[in-house]
């Protein structure tokens, strides 16, 4: 179940980077652009807005989850313009924040320009270190049935899903914290399966780390951003949303690797003891 990264756009143009700018996705003309963009169904994970200050202009990344993200701006198009820092330009946004990511010269007086640019953003601190922890079972259910595990040959083949687990559960069976922390992320709007985004909730937890907990039914979450849970409260119902082929939920342990959203092998203990999951690699 891949997470992609969330592209922004945003531009501005005239004479000293100045009067008419022009946000790609949401347009404002003769005032602060801004932009966010996400897959159909999913709500944004960030913003970008770019707003005049004293001859220059500012970029600025909004931070709509309830735990950190980090984002990377570039250029669409430039011309006649520097940057502060220099683009590619990183930075850690904390939950429902906002940071100055750049801000934006005239190279040139004398001259017109261009700019135009994108925001990639992703869940997660780089800085974080998950600790070993021992999860335990997302459900409460005597027997346990494994669908694909750990670099399973069907889906679980990138990084973000290669330490995942799905687990067969009837629909609408209760989905409970795997371990305490705070909810960073709720999708449920997705109402079936296919090309939609699956729906989920994402735990952060006091190491950084964030459990995934994926294709749950619709309109089912039992919690909402920013809340903290302990292990074993109920947040949603299973389900069989987004590019699922039977009705399962997903789990993964992820960690942000600068840019780059990864799973992690993780322990968990179920009705008879710590589970061994199959792996391929």
């Amino acid at each position: 179940m891949p997470i992609e990264r969330r592209a922004i756009t945003a531009c501005a143009s005239g004479t000293r980077l100045a009067a008419t700018m022009l946000a790609v996705l949401l347009a404002a003309k003769g005032g602060p652009a801004s932009a966010q963009a996400a897959p159909a169904g999913v709500a944004p994970i960030a913003q970008l807005r770019l707003q005049r200050e004293a001859g220059h202009y500012v970029a600025r990344a909004d931070n709509r989850l309830q735990g950190p993200i980090e984002v990377e701006l570039r250029y669409r198009q430039a011309d006649n313009v520097a940057a502060a820092p220099r683009l590619p330009a990183r930075t850690v946004v904390p939950a429902g924040g906002s940071v100055v990511v750049a801000r934006f010269y005239p190279a040139d007086a004398r001259q017109g320009e261009e700019l135009a640019l994108s925001l990639d953003a992703l869940p997660g601190d780089p800085r974080a270190r998950a600790r070993e922890a021992v999860y335990r079972l997302p459900f409460a259910r005597p027997q346990v049935r494994v669908d694909q595990a750990f670099g399973g040959s069907h889906s679980h083949t990138d990084a973000q899903n290669h330490y995942a687990v799905d687990f067969a559960l009837p629909e609408a069976t209760p989905v409970l914290a795997a371990r305490r922390g705070t909810v960073m992320q709720v999708e449920q709007d997705a109402r079936a399966g296919g090309g939609q985004a699956a729906n989920l909730v994402r735990i952060l937890h006091e190491d950084g780390s964030m459990a995934v907990y994926a294709h749950l039914q619709h309109a089912s979450a039992q919690v909402r951003p920013g809340q903290v849970v302990d292990a074993g409260q109920p947040l949603a119902l299973s389900g069989n949303t987004g590019q699922s082929s039977a009705p399962h939920l997903h789990f993964a342990v992820q960690i942000n690797r600068g840019m780059r959203l990864v799973s992690i092998p993780f322990r968990m203990q179920g009705p008879s003891g710590e589970l061994r999951f199959p792996r391929s690699d």
